[in-house]
């Protein structure tokens, strides 16, 4: 009987390395921006893919000594010709730094004419930080002027990366959250919501009527993805325990106010996106309630999960990131083929003192995370 439970035993930590194995082949690290030398973050980021074959990855390159989200930062790019299997050694510089703080929070958008626009966030002080546009109509070589998105308001406005959408009608539309104006005294971390759309491929800029929110709950970093039916969801970052949403019949104009979902958060934003193979949705967030003891207000685990009924519920959820000194968000997903997504998301570790400075890219297959 001992020989008997030897082997069994045997066997099983046998599978277990296979499946350690199957996972580690399946979700694989393929680029890691480290801090260095004048160089104390880098952070967020977003794909395109480029007309001949190339995937670029456009980040915030930080420079000088402080890695606050007010030290200085230029955009920087690195390029993949192998689906994102490796990457270039070296940074192109996209947009040298023309903010008095810095530019950061990038959004990338292959547009329905072809062109490719960069969103980016260009802050100037704490009262003066806007989103703006750029397009490329020759695969990222050069740019045009920034475009300011926002010009109905002035104050500090947060647009996440990967977080614009462009509509089946050509619309295009961001979130953002709006946090200090030149009239007021104190940074208030109780966002208010908006978003902003364009009809003419970003030209001229409209704002929807405010998100409106529970008033003891702090809302922020709001994400966007567009619904089967015709609405639009908007996922939002709170101090409340989980996710809210908000929903919009009317391509973003107005907004029905946002309620508590039943997706376990730490106040750090989700990013939702569509899988083009299968045509269900894919959210990647940090689900703490998870382990609540270990993780509680942490941004870990790094979760990705699955919606087959358009975000009603989440299934097949697996563990990316693990470590419960980990610092995870700031997602951006980019589906490379039928078969495989990349991710980029701040991966650093907060006793350390690297939360956001440093920047994971991941591949993994899609079949592993459909698996049981």
């Amino acid at each position: 009987m001992k020989t008997r439970y030897k082997m069994i035993l045997l066997f099983l930590l046998i599978g277990f390395h296979l499946l350690d194995e199957v996972s580690a082949q399946q979700v694989k690290t393929v680029l890691q921006l480290d801090p260095g030398e004048n160089n104390p973050r880098n952070s967020e980021g977003d794909f395109v893919r480029l007309k001949d074959g190339r995937i670029m990855f456009i980040y915030t390159h930080f420079t000088g000594k402080s890695g606050s989200d007010f030290g200085s930062a230029h955009l920087a790019a690195r390029y993949s010709e192998d689906d994102g299997q490796t990457w270039t050694d070296n940074d192109k510089v996209i947009v040298p730094n023309d903010g008095k703080m810095n530019v950061m929070s990038v959004s990338l958008l292959r547009l329905q004419n072809g062109e490719i626009a960069l969103f980016y966030a260009r802050k100037n002080g704490i009262s003066d930080c806007i989103p703006l546009m750029r397009i490329s109509k020759d695969e990222g070589e050069t740019w045009s002027e920034p475009t300011p998105c926002i010009t109905d308001r002035e104050g500090y406005f947060v647009l996440n990366n990967n977080r614009v959408i462009q509509l089946d009608n050509g619309r295009l539309i961001m979130p953002v959250a709006l946090h200090q104006t030149a009239e007021d005294e104190d940074f208030n971390n109780n966002g208010r919501l908006f978003t902003y759309f364009s009809d003419d491929n970003g030209a001229t800029w409209k704002s929807s009527k405010e998100v409106r929110g529970p008033k003891k709950v702090i809302l922020q970093e709001p994400g966007l993805i567009a619904l089967k039916n015709g609405k639009l969801m908007m996922i939002i970052r709170t101090d409340d325990g989980v996710q809210y949403a908000a929903f919009s019949k009317n391509s973003g104009e107005k907004w029905t106010s946002a309620k508590p979902t039943k997706i376990a958060s730490p106040l750090s934003p989700a990013t939702v996106a569509r899988i083009p193979s299968t045509g269900d949705l894919m959210m990647v967030w940090n689900n703490n309630g998870v382990k609540e003891g270990l993780y509680k207000g942490k941004r870990t685990p790094l979760n990705i999960a699955i919606s087959k009924n358009e975000g009603k519920t989440w299934e097949k959820e697996k563990v990316l990131e693990d470590d419960p000194d980990g610092w995870y968000c700031y997602t951006a997903i980019h589906f490379v083929n039928d078969e495989q997504v990349l991710l980029s998301y701040c991966a650093g570790n907060r006793p350390q003192g690297t939360g956001l400075s440093i920047t994971r890219l991941s591949l993994l297959d899609l079949d592993w995370l459909y698996g049981e």
